[in-house]
């Protein structure tokens, strides 16, 4: 979902910055964008420190350190590989020390993105997204960080990535900085059995996910209990499956 909406998003503040002058679009993100003067919320986390975990062993959403995911998705432009890599490095957000995955993804075998993202787990089991380094290329050079936020930097607040027990109907915030990651997730079904190219799985987790900053996007995701993450649906078609898990 995440490069569809940055691109959206920037080039509708391109072209209103360009065709109306000193108009800006409320809260669209500039060269220095002030995010926290923009769209107010109520969305108020509280962050603990003391709260949270070590490790990350929600059984939807398990990041074991070495554990590499490789994810295929077919595109008008080519096939895609989609590596991520949860790494035995931290990064400390808001005073939480955070798991760090990293998401690498190739077009034809060329680099087009590469996201460092921060997790951590909470007493509880929720597991939150608490920000992420964004970088996409061209020819081998860095082009954009549109995306790029961390919690408690500029007004931008953490989300939960999956809940300790996901309920069906119930919704949640995924990320929020304002312009930029406002990605919601709804759990619509508990007992999927689905196949990729990896293998066959029951009782997965079905999750809607969307944002208000293109209303026309709608993403369905699958986690299935002790592995994580293994299909993405957009509009639909297979956008993203997994193919392989290893060690490192």
């Amino acid at each position: 979902m995440r490069p569809k909406l940055f691109k959206l998003v920037q080039a509708v503040c391109a072209a209103s910055l360009v065709t109306l002058g000193v108009f800006v679009l409320p809260g669209c993100p500039t060269d220095t964008p002030t995010a926290c003067e923009c769209l107010p919320t109520a969305y108020n986390p509280v962050i603990d420190p003391e709260n949270f975990v070590k490790n990350i062993d929600n059984p939807y959403f398990p990041l074991a350190p070495g554990t590499v995911m490789t994810y295929e998705a077919q595109t008008p432009e080519g096939t895609e590989e989609i590596v991520v890599r949860v790494l035995k490095k931290k990064k400390t957000v808001l005073g939480v020390t955070c798991t760090v995955v990293r998401d690498t993804v190739k077009l034809e075998g060329e680099v087009i993105e590469d996201t460092y993202d921060w997790y951590a787990q909470d007493k509880d089991g929720n597991v939150w997204y608490m920000g992420e380094a964004s970088m996409e290329f061209e020819n081998d050079m860095v082009v954009s960080t549109f995306g790029s936020w961390e919690g408690g930097v500029d007004c931008a607040k953490p989300g939960i990535i999956m809940r300790a027990t996901p309920k069906i109907g119930e919704s949640y915030r995924q990320e929020y900085y304002p312009c930029v990651a406002e990605d919601k997730a709804k759990v619509v079904s508990q007992t999927e059995t689905v196949t990729v190219i990896y293998d066959t799985f029951d009782d997965c987790i079905e999750t809607e996910e969307t944002t208000p900053l293109d209303p026309d996007v709608l993403e369905m995701k699958f986690y299935a209990p002790g592995i994580g993450h293994i299909l993405t649906l957009d509009d639909g078609e297979r956008a993203e499956e997994l193919i392989s898990i290893t060690t490192e």
